[in-house]
């Protein structure tokens, strides 16, 4: 198989939109999080806590709709905490965010090795299963592509559209977008900006968990040490390449993930020649490339990073 069969199978880009969906969640969560002005570099440990927690729950018996509402919610937790740290205490959002992503990954392989101290592989659970829509699921490349994916691939796709309308076409849109450029205005609307900022970091780390959950749920059975491999940290690049945009971010998150998928498709071919250390670099080489060319033009948001309180210019 050349390289123009691969880019030109139905099965290369099914696997692309399956590992673009993690990230599409966790985009769009940071997305909304940077544009009410308020960094989340939390998002690495949220991915983590949100792929255990899930697991757990449907391996407690919660179902699987049931685990996504547990990560979420346990996503949201730590989002809370990042908030509540950054937004009326005004401290770092880097260091706070750094905080997040390590006790969030500490307290979920701790409450693992807790809940399951003697077993040396994790149990398995059934996972969300493609869904294979009759008629459709049939059609020449776009039905394996599109129409036999997870109900989770669907969801987040779905998202992309909520996210993109609520940001650009409801007030509550306007007042996030507004309180990352410009607080001191929205304050004088009488909005409160410690309210619209910590809803938004909540909100967009519940998102986060759900990429999270996406790898034990949907793409795997259990939960391993190490499956989030540094997706949080890509995600961070992924807003920026979106320019703050959700339908870029979809973009971005494509773009990554056919990055990967052709690097495996690629190392059958040529694996026997080339080292594999240079196939799994490949993504994330490519990824900066993108992002250097296109962060240039981008326009974050004005109040980003920066602490705002009540009464202070």
């Amino acid at each position: 198989m050349d390289i123009l069969q691969i880019l030109f199978s139905d099965s290369f880009w099914a696997a692309s939109l399956r590992i673009a969906t993690p990230l599409i969640f966790g985009v769009l969560g940071a997305l909304i999080c940077e544009k009410s002005g308020v960094l989340n570099l939390g998002i690495e440990g949220i991915f983590v806590a949100g792929a255990m927690a899930g697991w757990m729950a449907v391996w407690l018996g919660a179902g699987l709709w049931g685990g996504l509402l547990v990560a979420a919610a346990v996503g949201g937790f730590f989002g809370l905490i990042h908030a509540v740290l950054t937004v009326p205490l005004g401290l770092s959002q880097h260091v706070s965010g750094l905080g997040v992503t390590m006790l969030a990954t500490s307290v979920s392989y701790f409450a693992y090795r807790t809940a399951l101290p003697d077993l040396s592989s994790p149990p398995r659970i059934t996972p969300f299963q493609p869904l294979d829509i009759p008629i459709l699921s049939d059609l020449p490349f776009i039905g394996p592509v599109l129409f036999q994916q997870t109900a989770m691939t669907w969801l987040a796709l779905f998202l992309v559209v909520l996210v993109w309308w609520v940001l650009e076409r409801t007030p509550l849109g306007l007042a996030i977008r507004a309180v990352g450029d410009n607080p001191d205005a929205v304050d004088a609307q009488g909005l409160s900006v410690y309210a619209l900022r910590i809803g938004a970091v909540v909100v967009g780390s519940a998102l986060m968990a759900l990429g999270g959950a996406f790898l034990t749920m949907s793409a795997f059975d259990s939960f391993f040490f190490g499956m989030v491999n540094g997706r949080g940290w890509i995600v961070i690049a992924l807003v920026i390449f979106a320019s703050w945009r959700p339908r870029k971010a979809l973009l971005g998150a494509l773009l990554f993930g056919a990055f990967e998928a052709f690097q495996v498709r690629l190392q059958t071919q040529v694996g026997a020649f080339v080292p594999s250390q240079v196939f799994l670099m490949a993504p994330y080489v490519l990824s900066i490339f993108a992002l250097v060319i296109v962060a240039r033009r981008a326009e974050y948001p004005r109040a980003l990073l920066k602490p705002w309180f009540k009464g202070q210019r």
